[in-house]
């Protein structure tokens, strides 16, 4: 294949899975394109943990570092812009981009991850990512033992208050209404000296994305320095479901343990196919997604 638009691989997606997968896929001496449009869901937050020898620095350095790393071996290229449109070939896949490129290629790995439906709480958003969190394991030691909200009601408010009681022991529930708790877990949450807020949010008091307060519809103010929850999402990318990818009741995109769709050819990684959002996850499998498509080239040709 001498065409210049034609690679053994397109990995769409450019942050940390796209980038191992392109990594290995660069060592294995195949043609690898990686477009991507630049919009790190990650893009807010001040700094990555739980990644051995990068702990603490910002998400912004790591793909910095790890794109210049990848740029190294002269069969991966790089191009900045949205992908419209991917279909099935008779030799593989054609890709189209907004700004007109066409590309081509043999195996399609999707780096693409998932979009956070955030509520329009005035305040949340900014917060996003700085101190309103989703993952204790990734920023639960910075706000440790400070005052914590929870933003969610049920057994899954229940659920990431059992798990923060572990990095605080001042920590609010906020059920935006009426509490929901069974017999058993309100036992817990009385012995553990934990509150339960059920006015509805008005407004997250924040300076530049670091939280200060909750102020809720009766004009009354909780005072937190960090709080953690878990918001719905959507693939950030709707084209693996168009090409017939089967799509997990939870949202995600099915894989098997070598990151093979369920359709031939594609492959797929990062925080698209897993509920486990961390750089290391996202490395890990991406550079399984890479291996794999590669193996799978390999034997193809010999």
């Amino acid at each position: 294949m001498k065409n210049k638009n034609i690679y053994d691989v397109i990995i769409i997606g450019g942050s940390y899975s796209g980038l191992s997968a392109a990594l290995a896929l660069g060592r294995a001496l195949k043609n690898v394109l990686v477009l991507d449009a630049g919009f790190p869901c990650n893009r807010q937050t001040p700094h990555s943990h739980n990644f051995l020898t990068n702990d603490g620095k910002t998400p912004a350095e790591i793909a910095a570092t790890a794109k210049q790393q990848v740029m190294a071996y002269p069969t991966v290229a790089f191009f900045n812009d949205v992908v419209t449109e991917a279909l099935k070939t008779k030799d593989g896949f054609r890709v189209s981009l907004s700004g007109g490129e066409v590309f081509y290629s043999r195996k399609l790995i999707f780096a693409t991850g998932i979009k956070d439906i955030l509520p329009g709480t005035p305040g949340f958003a900014q917060c996003w990512g700085i101190s309103v969190l989703h993952c204790p394991y990734c920023h639960g030691y910075e706000v440790k033992g400070m005052p914590t909200a929870i933003f969610n009601n049920g057994d899954t408010g229940f659920e990431i208050a059992r798990l923060i009681r572990n990095w605080t022991d001042d920590l609010t529930i906020v059920t935006n209404r009426d509490a929901s708790f069974s017999e058993e877990q309100w036992h817990f949450i009385r012995t553990q000296n934990i509150e339960v807020r059920t006015e509805v949010i008005t407004n997250i008091e924040h300076n530049n994305g670091y939280i200060s307060g909750v102020t809720f519809n009766n004009n009354t103010t909780l005072a937190v320095k960090a709080a953690y929850t878990r918001v719905p999402f959507v693939q950030n990318s709707a084209l693996a479901k168009k090409l017939g990818c089967e799509i997990t009741p939870e949202g995600y995109i099915k894989t098997n343990a070598m990151l093979q769709t369920t359709i031939d050819g594609i492959y797929a990684c990062g925080d698209s196919i897993s509920p486990m959002r961390a750089v290391a996850h996202a490395v890990f499998t991406g550079t399984m997604a890479g291996i794999s498509s590669s193996k799978e080239l390999i034997f193809e040709n010999y």
